[in-house]
């Protein structure tokens, strides 16, 4: 799913027509190969090591049976809709909590914002724990809901798709957040500001949580994020901000 977003990345200026959808950003260079290479091993370590391990004992554990008949595109698209929504609104509240507690933060969630221009691998380039912790809360929602395995998978496909269009540092007029209407998705210069405050946009993809608890940025249009600060921040500064 990243690749096309690597092929942005490494043709930059020479493709103009889809150059100028790059987010502005903190550093003028988009990533390099060898970032992208350095972000993949440090993601395969984690997912041969635990992630992919936990997952099939989770579901070697649920062994959800396999109905004869495919769900109705109705009873599909309600059951994603539910799961991206729930998952949605839990992930916000951890998102928000996690920044808010220095500890949780640097245990957890602090080697996903050493991105702080994001790329597409940068979805997955988080600490075992955080990993981990987003993928049970995605099996269990799915569970909970009692979803039909195929929209299941949906799901799960849309969710992953979604952390990589989020983080790809391009806002090009094809993505998701534009085909849906009325601003419900944030979309990556809504993710992107959050990277680069360290603060703000806590939902991992719809706008109307942050909305409703004032944590929304406004997302600048021609200079990166972090110039509304009025100077650059660091990661050591990232329990300061959070807290604001």
């Amino acid at each position: 799913m990243s690749v096309p977003f690597l092929a942005l990345d490494l043709l930059g200026p020479r493709c103009a027509t889809l150059h100028r959808y790059r987010i502005p950003r903190i550093r003028v260079q988009p990533a390099s190969v060898q970032v992208w290479w350095q972000c993949l091993l440090r993601i395969a370590r984690k997912h041969v090591a635990v992630i992919v391990p936990v997952t099939l004992l989770i579901q070697r554990v649920r062994t959800p049976s396999l109905p004869p008949e495919a769900p109705s595109c109705a009873r599909a698209l309600t059951e994603v809709t539910l799961c991206l929504l729930l998952f949605d609104s839990l992930y916000f509240a951890w998102h928000i909590c996690i920044h808010r507690v220095p500890q949780m933060f640097r245990l957890m969630h602090s080697a996903h914002h050493l991105h702080r221009d994001t790329f597409a691998l940068a979805a997955q380039d988080s600490s075992i724990w955080e990993l981990l912790s987003l993928q049970v809360l995605a099996l269990s929602i799915a569970a909970l809901l009692g979803c039909h395995p195929l929209s299941e998978v949906v799901f799960h496909l849309l969710n992953l798709w979604l952390a990589v269009e989020y983080h790809c540092g391009y806002d090009l007029p094809w993505a998701t957040h534009h085909l849906v209407p009325f601003h419900l998705l944030g979309g990556a210069p809504f993710h992107q500001a959050h990277h680069q405050l360290l603060r703000g946009n806590y939902a991992p993809y719809f706008t109307h949580w942050d909305h409703l608890f004032g944590t929304y940025l406004e997302i600048p249009k021609d200079r990166p994020a972090h110039l509304l600060l009025g100077k650059k921040k660091n990661l050591k500064d990232a329990a300061i901000i959070s807290r604001t």
